[in-house]
């Protein structure tokens, strides 16, 4: 049986016939040249573009009051605020995923909440490799840098791939 839906887009991950099913991607098993799961690394990019912005933000209003009426600790709690939203962002940019690779070069990402959730699924896959007659069903969640109104998988590489255009 299928993991119930989670928050978020969920896919079917399947293994049927010798064929890694992504959503509506088909893969054959003897493709895929590397499975592994870990956490993803801070977004620190992400973080020092939002820190940029958010200081630049808190400049600006702390200016304002110090116009209009002297100050006091406004800058001091819009550098903590900004923080404090950065300090989120590295949080949550570390997201525990699955990663499929093929001969090709191309990767399919996947996220659970749970590593092992996901070294579960990873186990599957790798078994069904060696077990032609394994079949096994999973749904996650989307794991999607570029597009979060689009596709639930991230390919990245291969030779001729253009993504997926909605």
């Amino acid at each position: 049986m299928p993991l119930p839906p989670r928050k978020g887009k969920p896919l079917e991950l399947r293994v049927q016939r010798q064929i890694l099913w992504v959503g509506s991607a088909a893969v054959p098993l003897r493709n895929v040249s590397w499975v592994e799961v870990f956490r993803l690394k801070p977004a620190w990019g992400k973080a020092g573009v939002y820190f940029l912005l958010l200081v630049i933000l808190a400049f600006l209003i702390s200016a304002r009051l110090d116009s209009t009426d002297g100050g006091g600790s406004a800058p001091g709690v819009l550098i903590l605020f900004t923080l404090a939203i950065v300090c989120a962002v590295l949080f949550w940019s570390r997201k525990p995923v699955l990663v499929v690779e093929l001969n090709s070069g191309s990767r399919v990402v996947l996220t659970l909440p749970t590593m092992d959730e996901l070294r579960a699924i990873a186990g599957q896959i790798v078994y069904a490799i060696d077990h032609p007659e394994y079949e096994f069903s999973a749904v996650l969640e989307q794991y999607n840098t570029t597009n979060n109104f689009g596709s639930v998988v991230n390919m990245n590489g291969g030779r001729g791939n253009t993504g997926i255009k909605l």
